[in-house]
């Protein structure tokens, strides 16, 4: 499950990447990183890190900036000092060069990530219960009843008899009146993964924010551009003026993309996605009565006399 939410990640990543190979070819290279970081930070949120979606995408947009200023808005800057960048992402925070791009981009995907990482979450804490339960201790009393249950019979040469299945349930239960207990927090553990995964289904499609993120980006670069000479004028009073080259560079070539993959790959992901949603639901939900029905799983088949009228009892044969 976790391994399709990595499938579409890499996904969305590709795609945020060949937008910046097609469309704006010159800052291609430098906005790689940024672009790593940016579904680097989406995983680890996922996955249960302590950090915000609003965070990972705004300090990309403050790394993309630089980029953006120098790159298309302003391209014969030539010397982008360590200051001047830094005065540039700093800037980016006070005079929202992306318009409400930004913003919107940080509601998208907030909305959709966070069940997500609630899933995850859970996911992680139902994988640490079984684990835990897998190696339940025994009590001696209960060590004791089962060799009684088990072996017993041997001492009188009754090797072949099995336990009669009220007794087995009886000394079963016994052991594992402690695991039973989950029963309840159990069932409402299942019904939280329902109500996480219908959710994911719904409104918060994680599919679709993963892949409108190359759309925002570029949306949010072209409103950079069309405002490009107001944002000079206001990043010349802050961060002073840049050295330039001879006869400043034209951006008018840069051409916005109206798409930059395949479609067919993220099909593909969204019903590997939805598949593996849909049959592990009706999986867990198969389980709801797991710790309910324990010892009478452990009570049906080889372990007791079912289809005789022989059996033992604890004490005898009956």
């Amino acid at each position: 499950f976790l391994e399709a939410f990595e499938s579409l990640l890499r996904f969305a990543e590709n795609r945020t990447s060949s937008l910046f190979e097609t469309a704006y070819r010159p800052m291609a290279k430098e906005a790689a990183e940024p672009v790593k970081e940016l579904f680097t930070d989406i995983s680890l949120y996922i996955l249960g890190a302590e950090t915000t979606v609003e965070s990972a995408v705004l300090r990309f947009f403050d790394s993309l900036f630089p980029l953006v200023y120098s790159r298309l808005i302003n391209p014969g800057i030539t010397d982008l000092s360590e200051d001047y960048t830094e005065c540039l992402r700093l800037t980016r925070q006070d005079i929202n060069p992306f318009g409400h791009y930004s913003k919107n981009m940080v509601t998208e995907l907030s909305k959709s990530l966070w069940a997500s990482r609630m899933l995850s979450q859970a996911l992680s804490l139902g994988i640490e219960v079984i684990n835990t339960t897998e190696h339940a201790a025994l009590s001696k009393e209960c060590s004791r009843a089962l060799v009684r249950m088990q072996y017993c019979p041997h001492c009188q040469g009754l090797t072949l008899i099995r336990p009669c299945v009220g007794y087995c349930l009886n000394v079963m239960r016994g052991c594992l009146a402690s695991v039973s207990e989950l029963d309840a927090q159990w069932r409402e553990f299942i019904s939280t993964l329902e109500y996480l995964a219908n959710e994911m289904a719904a409104s918060h499609e994680l599919e679709m924010a993963l892949s409108g993120i190359w759309n925002s980006i570029n949306e949010a670069i072209l409103h950079a551009q069309l405002n490009g000479p107001q944002l000079s004028a206001t990043v010349d009073k802050v961060c002073g003026q840049p050295k330039q080259q001879e006869g400043n560079l034209s951006s008018a070539n840069i051409v916005p993309v109206k798409e930059v993959t395949e479609t067919q790959t993220f099909v593909m992901a969204h019903t590997s996605l939805n598949n593996k949603r849909r049959e592990f639901i009706n999986y867990m939900k198969r389980s709801r009565t797991f710790y309910a029905s324990i010892a009478e799983r452990l009570c049906d088949g080889d372990l007791v006399m079912r289809d005789s009228s022989t059996c033992w009892n604890g004490e005898d044969v009956v």
